[in-house]
């Protein structure tokens, strides 16, 4: 299996050297050269698969004859140690919770994936590796505690000061060791722009061997393939129907990981982007045109991105936008309508949901048609000054959340420029 830019300006690199790579040479995001595919057999077969077991056989596709694919065993037994939950609920639709993680978000699964194939690699190589990571709140905290204390790596967080949680600040700040967390004066966009800046300046290229932790990296976003690939086998071997996802959508690295779960053949029939008010994708689907625009600051704060980068992934499946929207359906939720279905989550479905997941969950009481599957992104308790105040009550604190807020934080605040990072880091 080789690995190409979408830009098409580099030759094709294995998997092992596209996890080292992150961001593309030429500016542009990994795609495999072919998706894997599998027979209706091997299909029916893998239904009755542990989300790990199935895992490790989509992950030995992705690495094939490179060499982490002996790996790939280890590799999974090694990040995925905790559930993956597809919850039964009312009118035809199930909820796929993805936040039973160290940190309570679904950044887990890929940042866990990511940081056990590095380290199988660097147990060979020896080398000191620098992370840089830009976060809108969950994956930074994510990556932080996959790499924590993982031997010649260092962790470059970069997350918007004040535009995430208080929690989930805590979750970024509270490591140490090999872990720098920065807040950026600005938004994440700006935090997304500087470790783009930081794989093409050449004084970072010279100094530090950079990779990335984002959805950019191919080894972040193979991985959530996985629960896409194993949520459609198992509602559709329990209910004989191909489902439909819902997915909170900000950066698009979740929603690229579905269409192509989707195009490997397993039973899924549409999916939906639900947005908040950042609407670069919602334009696109509406005109074809693909603008980016300042981002916008909404409850759902890790999606707020007003320049995804996956869409460069996203336009690479489709000849042009009239193909698009026979995939896929994109749907804006406000600020208000997020506020309203976390008040009612409980009346109406049984759950307290996070204000992301919130978004999916509004967009489906929006759908009429059957069998959905609302993908859970995270736990409610990272957002507890929103959450509480609209449900009138303390949402329970997992306790792995709650170890973490145990922890002593340690905050500096930068601009949003690479050269003042640079002096940070030196």
């Amino acid at each position: 299996m080789r690995y190409f830019s979408t830009r098409d300006q580099i030759a094709p690199v294995t998997f092992s050297e596209g996890l080292l790579m992150g961001l593309s040479p030429d500016g542009g995001l990994l795609i495999p050269e072919v998706l894997p595919t599998f027979s209706e057999k091997q299909i029916i077969e893998f239904s009755h698969y542990s989300f790990v077991d199935l895992a490790k056989i989509i992950a030995k596709q992705f690495a094939k004859n490179d060499i982490l694919e002996n790996q790939m065993d280890k590799i999974c037994d090694d990040a995925f140690n905790f559930p993956i939950l597809l919850k039964k609920s009312k009118n035809h639709t199930a909820i796929l919770e993805l936040f039973h993680g160290p940190t309570c978000a679904f950044k887990d699964i890929g940042a866990r994936f990511l940081a056990s194939a590095i380290s199988q690699l660097q147990s060979l190589k020896k080398e000191k590796l620098t992370v840089i990571v830009a976060t809108s709140g969950d994956t930074g905290s994510a990556v932080a505690s996959a790499f924590f204390q993982k031997p010649f790596v260092e962790v470059i967080v970069l997350y918007p000061d004040g535009k995430i949680s208080p929690r989930q600040e805590i979750q970024l700040t509270c490591w140490g060791e090999n872990i720098k967390s920065f807040a950026i004066s600005g938004f994440f966009d700006d935090c997304q722009r500087i470790v783009k800046e930081a794989f093409l300046n050449p004084w970072w290229k010279s100094n530090k061997n950079l990779i990335s932790a984002n959805s950019i990296s191919i080894g972040r976003i193979l991985p959530q393939t996985f629960y896409y690939a194993w949520a459609a086998l198992k509602y559709f071997s329990e209910f004989g129907k191909k489902p439909g996802f819902i997915i909170p959508s900000g950066n698009l690295g979740n929603a690229t990981a579905c269409l192509w779960a989707k195009k490997m053949g397993f039973p899924i029939r549409e999916i939906v982007m639900s947005t908040n008010i950042n609407h670069a994708v919602l334009d696109y689907s509406k005109n074809g045109h693909f603008l980016p625009h300042p981002t916008i600051s909404t409850l759902a704060n890790a999606m707020d991105v007003g320049n995804p980068s996956n869409m460069e992934r996203v336009l690479n499946l489709f000849k042009d936008y009239k193909e698009f929207q026979k995939e896929i359906t994109v749907l804006s939720v406000n600020d208000s309508q997020i506020s309203e279905c976390i008040a009612q989550g409980e009346k109406k479905w049984g759950e307290i949901f996070c204000p992301h997941t919130a978004t999916a969950v509004y967009a489906r009481e929006q759908l009429q048609s059957q069998d959905w599957i609302i993908v859970a992104t995270a736990h409610p308790a990272k957002f507890e000054t929103i959450v509480e105040p609209l449900i009138q009550k303390s949402v329970i604190i997992p306790a792995a959340l709650e170890k973490l807020l145990m922890k002593k934080i340690s905050k500096k605040v930068l601009p949003a420029e690479l050269e003042k990072l640079k002096l940070e880091i030196l």
